[in-house]
């Protein structure tokens, strides 16, 4: 038997929990059902892009449309969901098998069986689908089914977070084949096996779902869950003091003004998820690794968190918390301004009469996107410009949409977000390795560090954890030489809900855009007496 690591789970966790979960409902929809409380409109920043798995959505688990053959408790730590138990493990590490539940059925009544699971991850290993957590499979040999309800994965290496990996959701072979998997209906149309259906989507405004009466875990309490997309934070705040929400995500500043307010209680929960600065190697400045080593000191992290997150997070030593087991000492990035002007100088990066410097005809300038609407990535953006002109770079602060942001970031940066507790390799493969720059969201910055690739490559091929902790030291080393990022700040996730459920708690969180929260749950809240 596989048994999940909490030790491991340090940093960031939960993940797409609510990116599947949750429901937004239209102003007034949150008190309009029969049962008293029975209903819960959450505000959220952030909108998914699709409602399939297959093109990654709730990849890593909590869906709440769907269910993978595992889930992830309140402590991280992996237990059984489609599955019956944890699964079985070959000696050499290459062969897992899983025995799924009997009498699991889909929301059209439809039987999960063995061949649904073998779909869904062969549909995703499938270069023709658009999916950009591909790579996250890598280690998959073959999936087979050797009964109905018995699921064969063979590994082409001992891949030791796999087991992690199987909380992806599954998709019924029915309802998602002989359609465009890219485009077809079942990206907006979802059926699954998990606690709540989707009843609607109001693209850039809400996603509505009622609880299923007839998910294998038992019917939910909360009825009708509703998802507001609600970008600009100051918005969502007066939405939830309205009333028109039941809970939301907030900034720190903001979650703070409901403190002394006796309806709602304020949670602030743990994460791995950090705010860095993309610098893209291809661009005429941010290619210099002086320009890159420079910024990387030159910068106030706590100030940052002092200001921007109110005290309510940690400065950022490289991409993994100072908490996890894997986190290398000797990594911090101490602020030094006058070494980081010591370096652009060497490097004949010269100030200008502005005290904007040049360097062969170039003007150290490019430019920084937030997504609009974001103000903690808005002002997190400002702060680090502000403390790049103090040593001669001009950095311009732009907001945009996805839509505009993504196709610039071959050559301008961007303020970005992204952490995983549950495993290094869950978030550093993607972020650094030179084989994924560009893909979608994968490594903005088009890293490509030799050193860097090797040692990622190793962490992510052996089961010995001496030898995973000395790869992924290695890498956080690196990056401390050779930056392609500058990580600011880990922040505190900070959530305001109505006082009116029992079971509400928070876990350590990944990069989610508050779709996990205190909602990772919601099919087990209660109303209170």
């Amino acid at each position: 038997m596989v048994r999940s690591t909490k030790g491991r789970i340090a940093s960031i966790a939960a993940t797409a929990v609510l990116i599947g979960v949750s429901a937004c409902s239209a102003p007034g929809d949150g008190g309009s059902d029969s049962d008293a409380g029975a209903s819960l409109a959450v505000g959220i920043a952030y909108e998914p892009e699709t409602l399939s798995p297959l093109l990654g959505y709730g990849k890593d688990g909590s869906s709440k449309i769907f269910d993978g053959l595992l889930t992830q408790n309140a402590d991280l730590e992996l237990k059984p969901a489609l599955a019956t138990t944890l699964p079985d493990v070959s000696e050499d590490g290459l062969t897992y098998t899983y025995t799924l539940r009997d009498g699991v059925t889909f929301s059209d009544g439809k039987p999960l069986t063995a061949d649904d699971v073998v779909f869904t991850y062969e549909t995703i290993l499938d270069p023709k689908t658009n999916n950009p957590s591909r790579a996250e499979l890598d280690a998959i040999k073959s999936v087979r089914a050797k009964d109905d309800h018995t699921v064969v994965f063979r590994l082409k290496y001992r891949y030791a977070p796999f087991a992690g990996r199987t909380v992806l959701p599954i998709v019924p072979e029915h309802a998602a084949d002989g359609q465009d998997v890219n485009t077809g209906s079942f990206n907006t149309k979802p059926i699954g096996t998990g606690p709540y259906v989707l009843t609607g989507w109001t693209k850039g405004e809400k996603l509505t779902f009622k609880a299923n009466p007839d998910y294998w875990g038992g019917a939910p309490k909360v009825k009708k869950l509703t998802l507001a997309i609600v970008a600009d934070d100051d918005v969502r705040a007066t939405r939830l003091r309205s009333g028109d929400l039941d809970a939301a995500i907030l900034p720190p500043h903001l979650a703070g003004t409901f403190k002394k307010d006796t309806s709602r209680k304020v949670f602030a929960a743990e994460s791995a998820d950090y705010r860095a600065v993309t610098l893209p190697q291809g661009g005429k400045v941010t290619g210099d690794r002086a320009v890159r080593r420079a910024l990387d000191i030159a910068v106030d992290r706590q100030a940052i968190v002092d200001s921007v997150l109110d005290g309510a997070g940690h400065p950022a030593a490289g991409p993994l918390p100072a908490t996890s087991p894997y986190h290398a000492d000797g990594t911090q990035r101490d602020r030094d301004p006058r070494r980081a002007r010591e370096i652009l100088d060497q490097a004949g990066w010269k100030r200008g009469s502005d005290g904007i410097r040049t360097k062969d005809g170039t003007r150290a300038s490019f430019t920084l996107w937030y997504f609009s609407g974001d103000k903690l990535r808005q002002d997190h953006a400002l702060a680090y410009a502000s403390d790049a002109k103090k040593v001669g770079v001009e950095v311009k602060v732009q907001a945009g949409t996805r839509e505009v942001v993504r196709p610039r970031l071959d050559r301008d940066a961007m303020l970005m977000g992204n952490g995983n507790p549950v495993d290094p390799d869950y978030d550093l493969y993607g972020l650094l390795h030179s084989s994924l720059a560009g893909n979608g969201w994968n490594n903005m910055a088009r890293y490509d560090n030799a050193t860097v690739d090797k040692a990622l490559d190793a962490a992510r091929r052996t089961a010995d954890d001496t030898e995973r902790r000395a790869a992924y030291t290695e890498v956080q080393r690196a990056l401390v030489e050779d930056p392609g990022y500058t990580f600011l700040t880990l922040i505190d996730h900070m959530y305001v809900v109505n006082d009116g459920w029992s079971g509400v708690t928070t876990r350590v969180e990944p990069h989610d855009h508050g779709l996990a929260g205190p909602w990772w749950n919601v099919e087990d809240w209660k109303p209170r007496a």
